[in-house]
């Protein structure tokens, strides 16, 4: 069968109509930035410049939501790779824009990649994100008179839409991307035969925009429109509810179960519960924040945080879903979407299960209509950070138990910084720096609030701007851009009875006084809240007390210099040790495995830690962490060889690159301890 029969051509004909008529008024208003983010990235892409990662931020910079959007971020995650890798990161383009070489395996091999780089530089980020979508949005930047950006449900809506023969099934990956490239190739052919809506595209052109010859771009327009706008029509008119084709097969008494674990369905949670069922079963967020208060926000971030800690909990079936959000909210309901009349976007309503659970249980003691506050209402949705993992309580045992701290020292820990507000945790590489601070905030907090952290890495080109505030490129000049920190000292401000931490990872790599300029004053204890007018937009501008500022940096970093002495005075520095000896909870950890090769590995390294710490051109800054070791629930004799063969040796390597009896002395010393 050839490809130009396998889609009903009237019907495309029908929705290629409806397009054109909301085209200028609607359609390219909205979506103009995709032909902008083709031309900002064709003018900007140059795989030969020796700053890469720098070029790779400017061809990416008017990308938008195409790769960005709630809780997907491979934008933010590759440019993040680039800057701790960048030659590998080149050469993952190099090798996906071949063209030489077969399309899928090029984008499986990019996935893999980053799967590896995700491992070693992750610095506490959930997941790579670089997906199929993502990296076949790479190529559309790259070949826009070539390729499309694929997604799943887009490309299975269209084909359903237009009854074509182009199937598009779950996990089939590859079948997928294949049949999206001969459903646009199809569609494209349609859309360049149309004159009128050729008319209409190249009026609207600006400068601004990429030309698009060969219209691929107008075409993925046309099926976006397709799959959501003209979808959405044909579902509002026939009131159609979905998903159809997935539940999370909880029973009425499993729903009864979750409802009754605090650590599942939390206070906030049975809050949204009780105000759904009192509005009828079914609702809109907006209609919820109307009549009960707390924010849209507020429902939507806490049923799909709900969502997860069910799934966790179950370990019920999610959603095949491209955007991360509609993977969450089917565990709980239904939807649709809403009528013009109905504010808000989506009905959610409740699963005939779990609303039949709701009967079962009491919820007198839940307020219905939240009781106003100043933390109601006044945060500007643009500054949240989208949904939490979880709102688990957490707290100085739970701390104990997953960082190999003693409590002397933890109570320590936590002592220092609240009266510094600002604290450094300094120490060797391996000894849990990262997982450490974010835990040190829950446990501080009290729960699991991810909502209340923000994490960043600085860099050598890491900037003022890009931290507080600074003029960046824009479609009308240059625009004042706020920064990360900025944007997060005002939402802990508008807080102010809850606290809020703020984690800088590899905090000696940035030029600090470039980086804070005159809020290196402001993080002071004694000159928190105290107003300053910032240079760039004449405004007041405060750090609010409950905001704390924690540092990371290895000690073991021979290429960085001491840290800035007036930075030094405004933090306090806590050194973190590994492990091995002092922590009790690492022994316990050590003994659960109860593994003969473990302890004796563990017994060798114990023994190279005091051959580093006295070796003068080394010291315990550079010895080797208990991190290496942990995560394991079960112990093989593979795994500690590949920890030793491919981290704890090219360590050594590097320690002693001028002292080869020594290396080779360590190095038979920890291959033998699996020889018989």
């Amino acid at each position: 069968m050839e490809a130009s029969t396998l889609i009903n051509k009237n019907r495309l004909y029908d929705m290629l109509k409806k397009y054109k008529k909301e085209f200028i008024t609607k359609q390219w208003p909205t979506e103009k930035y995709k032909w902008e983010a083709v031309k900002c990235f064709q003018d900007n892409w140059d795989i030969r410049l020796n700053d890469f990662t720098s070029m790779l931020k400017r061809s990416l910079a008017k990308t938008m939501n195409l790769l960005a959007s709630n809780n997907y971020y491979p934008k933010g995650m590759i440019e993040k790779f680039s800057a701790a890798a960048p030659e590998e990161v080149r050469a993952m383009f190099i090798a996906l824009y071949d063209e030489r070489k077969d399309i899928y395996e090029r984008i499986d091999a990019f996935k893999s990649q980053s799967i590896t780089l995700f491992d070693k530089y992750s610095k506490g980020s959930k997941q790579h994100y670089q997906y199929e979508s993502a990296i076949s949005t790479y190529l559309w930047l790259r070949y826009p008179d070539k390729y499309s950006s694929y997604k799943y449900i887009e490309n299975k809506t269209v084909s359903d839409k237009l009854e074509s023969g182009y199937q598009f099934k779950k996990g089939a990956y590859e079948e997928n991307i294949r049949n999206s490239i001969k459903l646009y190739d199809e569609l494209c052919l349609e859309v360049q035969k149309d004159k009128e809506l050729i008319e209409l595209f190249k009026s609207q052109l600006t400068e601004s925009c990429y030309p698009d010859p060969a219209l691929r771009t107008l075409t993925s327009d046309v099926c976006y429109y397709i799959s959501r706008f003209y979808a959405e029509k044909v579902k509002t008119g026939s009131k159609e509810w979905f998903p159809t084709d997935y539940t999370p097969g909880l029973k009425m008494k499993d729903w009864i179960r979750l409802l009754n674990d605090p650590f599942v369905f939390t206070t906030e949670s049975l809050e949204i519960m009780k105000r759904l069922k009192d509005y009828g079963g079914q609702a809109t967020c907006t209609q919820l924040s109307i009549k009960y208060g707390k924010t849209r926000n507020f429902y939507i971030n806490g049923s799909v945080a709900l969502a997860r800690r069910i799934v966790k909990k179950t370990n019920c079936p999610i959603m095949d879903r491209d955007e991360d959000s509609f993977r969450w909210w089917p565990v709980l309901y239904i939807g649709r979407f809403a009528d013009n009349n109905e504010e808000g976007g989506y009905i959610w309503k409740l699963r005939d299960e779990l609303s039949a659970a709701l009967d079962k249980i009491n919820l007198d003691e839940i307020i219905l209509y939240a009781v106003p506050s100043d933390d109601n209402n006044i945060i500007r949705e643009d500054l949240l950070i989208n949904t939490q993992e979880a709102n688990e309580t957490y707290n100085k045992e739970s701390f104990l138990s997953e960082v190999y701290l003693n409590e002397e020292r933890y109570d320590t820990l936590c002592s220092i910084l609240e009266n510094k507000l600002n604290i450094i945790l300094q120490g060797a590489p391996g000894v849990g720096k990262t997982f450490a601070a974010k835990r040190l905030a829950y446990s501080m907090m009290g729960e699991i609030d991810d909502d209340r952290i923000e994490f960043i890495q600085f860099h050598q080109n890491y900037s003022y701007e890009d931290f507080i505030m600074g003029y960046k490129p824009g479609e009308d000049g240059f625009e004042l851009k706020y920064g990360i920190f900025y944007k997060f000292c005002q939402k802990a401000a508008n807080q102010p009875n809850k606290t809020f931490f703020f984690i800088i990872d590899e905090i000696n790599r940035g030029n600090l006084s470039k980086i804070f300029g005159e809020l290196l004053m402001l993080i002071e204890r004694d000159y928190r809240e105290h107003k300053l007018v910032l240079a760039y937009n004449g405004l007041q501008f405060s750090v609010p007390k409950n905001l704390y500022i924690i540092g990371m940096m290895n000690t073991a970093d021979r290429s960085l210099a001491m840290i800035d002495y007036a930075l030094r005075r405004r933090f306090s520095f806590f050194e973190m040790e590994p492990a091995f000896i002092n922590s009790e909870s690492f022994r316990n950890y050590q003994y659960a495995l109860n593994d003969e090769t473990f302890n004796a590995l563990i017994s060798e390294i114990v023994e190279l830690n005091k051959q580093i710490a006295s070796d003068r051109s080394l010291g315990k800054g550079f010895c080797i962490g208990h991190s290496y070791f942990c995560g394991k629930e079960s112990c093989s004799v593979e795994w500690l060889k590949e920890v030793v063969e491919f981290e704890i040796i090219p360590m050594l390597s590097e320690y002693w690159f001028d002292d080869d009896d020594k290396l080779h002395r360590w190095e038979n010393r920890l291959h033998g301890i699996f020889n018989d």
